[in-house]
């Protein structure tokens, strides 16, 4: 009989005319090899080559030490200097230009090379050990999927459980609170905790235990492969209480001092080479002697508010590591632990208390922030520390996360497997990059990469695999040529060479000067031999541009924060009318309604059998940034929060029983400022000048009948559910503003850091 239909074109048994005469068949499930490792890969974000204890610095890390004591310390392995290009490269395996993604998620530039999400050309490390028969579990940091995207729409097609996992537990974007995080399960974002103890980290922690224990109990002999992504060591620098009180006073000699002292621990531990420079300070970081007394003690304590979290941080991956041992799973588990990038130089010169601060372009002064001290650290800030501080995290390397200098690529790594890396405590030396991991862990478990998968011919895989290292460090090295390319800045590495041209926003790329280093003699970047040996230097440009051409690098594109106003014309010009209605998810703070620098309404229809009925109608943004409406005493409230600073108009007249229309009316009259109306019943009743954010309003996203995050204001506690009907709100946008583009351009280039 034919075997003929959906479903039976592969069928192998024999089908006949009832089953008495026919034979079954099953096919075959997907099995990894057998003796493959578990998989965990751990990624701290924003931590420095010398943050760790085992990479020199003197912050309590003893899990982490641990796992650099049983395993392998990596002292020359690079990344991309940002954290979404860094990730796309770890999991699948080529270069971020390759992929698709040149800079962060939330920007599509139009170009293959920006398209802010991961081509299909390209599949994940947890698409192919699923496909082999790995449980895929993904927890913390996505930032992989274009924020434009990261609606209750979707479309959902770059989510973790898109591209591989099969659960999720995090946060879709670049960074969150830590205490209150804009929180996704799965598919669906959720309300943040209740619990005023809890912490992310520890929540992260929590369900991967939950997950890996849920997969054994099935009692099913599949390998499980997690990528745990935490928050920290980014921005905002936040701990419990103990954490930062362990730390009261140990930096209070200075970043000059502490570098010193990381650098001689380096150099004990072996994590630099002997005869290493320490680099000079960067341009704009002052002598720690030269500041006065109210700027040490600030910037003293947000040192200490990075210390307790990454401590924190470390006790967190202990728990982890713990469980693995308790239930015989450590052994064959390949741990690979790494940082994204170099730490991080956005706290700017004096450090900031609120993470809008620097995504507006705005300073705070040690005079502002030095009455807040003692909230650095815990949830009532947003904090980040100085560009000094940043330069002791990448001791002894030069410049920062964002740059293609040492101290913006080069990072810790640690393997850890003892059933395969007999050496315990052992150090690499050979150069290695992130695309080299996801093809190390291929070769670990004992298969290759696919040429097609789910029907899409794949990009081959761009890195090295370092496997070779684990028996021993004297393997010579088989990485040959790495090139780099972040936000104009450029470099390339070959054979122990490193051009490197550090790029100023604006200036044409063909005035860009190259300097030049020989990394295997000078580990620092301190000597740059550029002048005496020029044909050496042009011999590493000319590599540049074929590696550029071979990985999609180009057109170069040195725009920044104006990138994040792109929007996809594909999709139409944007709604200027949007209604929300009770019941909706909470929208993420990237698929918010655009209000900058224009005027708008924010209209809410509401119904109350009682005047005493209150609560939240809308609230976006938290207690670091945001907007909300409210009915509180009777009485119709918008509060703007611009950094902490509160705005609150109420109506003059008290609300009417029954159905009645609530309208904020906010009428431009100049760039980012204008006039706040409220409204009863089309009345005007109350109004007050206002001064938005030039670029993004909230920290956190908006919600719909309550306020469930940290409030917009405290004049109310959370979550302030609206006891009436609110039937929907409604904004109308106007479009009285400028170009955004020429706008957006015009900041950016006023904006420019003295790197």
């Amino acid at each position: 009989m034919s075997d003929q239909g959906a479903g039976r074109e592969n069928f192998k048994g024999k089908v006949g005319i009832t089953a008495a005469d026919s034979t079954p068949w099953w096919p075959e499930p997907p099995r990894a090899p057998e003796g493959a490792p578990n998989v965990l890969v751990i990624a701290l974000d924003d931590t420095g080559f010398a943050h760790l204890g085992c990479y020199g610095s003197d912050i309590e890390t003893p899990n982490i030490d641990a796992l650099a004591a049983g395993g392998l310390r990596y002292t020359n392995f690079h990344t991309t200097a940002l954290c979404s290009p860094t990730r796309a490269c770890l999991l699948t395996g080529r270069n971020h230009h390759s992929v698709g993604m040149r800079f962060l998620s939330n920007v599509d530039t139009g170009y293959s090379n920006c398209r802010g999400e991961i081509t299909p050309k390209a599949a994940t490390m947890a698409e192919m050990l699923r496909a082999v028969g790995y449980n895929t579990f993904a927890l913390g940091k996505w930032h992989l999927a274009n924020m434009e995207d990261c609606t209750p729409a979707g479309p959902f097609d770059q989510g973790p459980l898109q591209r591989g996992f099969e659960r999720y537990y995090g946060f879709l974007g670049g960074a969150t609170d830590q205490f209150s995080p804009e929180l996704t399960i799965d598919n669906h974002p959720v309300d943040p905790p209740s619990d005023p103890e809890y912490h992310l980290s520890e929540a992260l922690v929590d369900q991967a235990i939950g997950m890996i224990s849920a997969q054994r109990s099935a009692g099913r002999e599949r390998p499980f492969m997690m990528y745990l992504a935490f928050g920290a060591t980014h921005s905002p620098h936040q701990a419990p209480p103990a954490y930062l009180q362990k730390y009261r006073g140990r930096y209070d000699q200075g970043w000059d001092v502490t570098r010193e002292a990381w650098f001689k621990r380096q150099l004990e531990l072996g994590i630099v080479p002997a005869g290493t420079t320490l680099s000079p300070r960067n341009p704009g970081v002052p002598a720690w002697d030269e500041l006065n007394d109210g700027q040490k003690q600030l910037y003293a304590r947000m040192q200490e508010a990075f210390a307790g979290f990454l401590d924190h941080t470390d006790a967190q991956v202990g728990r982890l590591v713990q469980f693995l041992k308790d239930i015989d799973c450590l052994e064959n588990t390949l741990i690979v632990f790494l940082s994204d990038n170099g730490a991080s130089q956005e706290g700017g010169h004096h450090g900031i208390l609120n993470e809008l601060a620097y995504f507006n372009r705005m300073e705070q002064s040690v005079q502002e922030m030095l009455p807040h001290i003692d909230r650095i650290g815990g949830p009532h800030l947003l904090n980040n520390y100085q560009k000094g501080w940043a330069q002791v995290g990448n001791t002894p390397l030069r410049f920062y996360k964002q740059n293609t200098y040492e101290g913006g690529i080069h990072d810790p790594m640690i393997v850890h497997w003892p059933a395969r890396i007999a050496e315990r405590g052992g150090i690499r030396t050979q150069y290695h990059h992130v695309t080299d991991i996801l093809p190390t862990i291929l070769e670990a478990v004992g298969i290759v990469a696919p040429e097609v998968h789910a029907g899409v011919p794949q990009l081959p895989v761009e890195g090295t695999s370092f496997a070779y290292t684990f028996e021993t460090g004297a393997a010579a090295q088989r990485k040959t040529v790495q090139y780099y390319e972040m936000l104009g800045h450029r470099a390339v590495w070959s054979g122990g060479w490193k051009a490197v041209a550090m790029h100023r926003q604006g200036q044409p790329f063909e005035q860009d000067k190259w300097a030049l280093y020989h990394t295997d003699q000078d580990f620092s970047e301190c000597h740059d031999l550029s002048k005496s040996h020029p044909e050496k230097l042009q011999e590493l440009i000319s590599a540049w541009w074929v590696e550029a051409g071979k990985y999609n690098v180009l057109p170069l594109d040195d725009r920044g924060v104006e990138l994040f106003v792109l929007r996809r014309p594909g999709g139409g010009k944007p709604a200027t009318t949007l209604r929300y209605r009770p019941g909706m998810p909470h929208l993420d703070r990237f698929a918010v309604p655009d209000i900058r620098n224009r005027s708008h309404r924010i209209i809410a229809r509401i119904e109350r059998s009682s005047t005493t009925w209150q609560g939240v109608l809308l609230a976006c943004g938290s207690r670091v940034g945001g907007y909300a409406l409210y009915v509180k005493d009777n009485r119709f409230h918008y509060v703007y929060n611009r950094i902490g600073a509160l705005t609150t108009v109420a109506s003059a007249v008290e609300l009417p029983a029954g159905a009645c229309e609530l309208t904020m009316r906010f009428d431009k009259t100049g760039e980012h400022t204008g006039t706040a109306t409220v409204l009863v019943d089309g009345v005007a009743c109350g109004s007050a000048p206002i001064e938005l954010l030039p670029w993004r309003q909230t920290f956190y996203g908006m919600d719909i009948g309550s306020d469930q995050g940290s409030t917009v204001s405290d004049a109310y506690p959370a979550p302030f559910r609206f006891e009436g009907r609110l039937l929907h709100v409604d904004y109308e946008l106007d479009n009285d503003r400028n170009d955004l583009r020429k706008a957006a351009a015009m900041e950016a280039r006023n904006a420019v850091s003295d790197q």
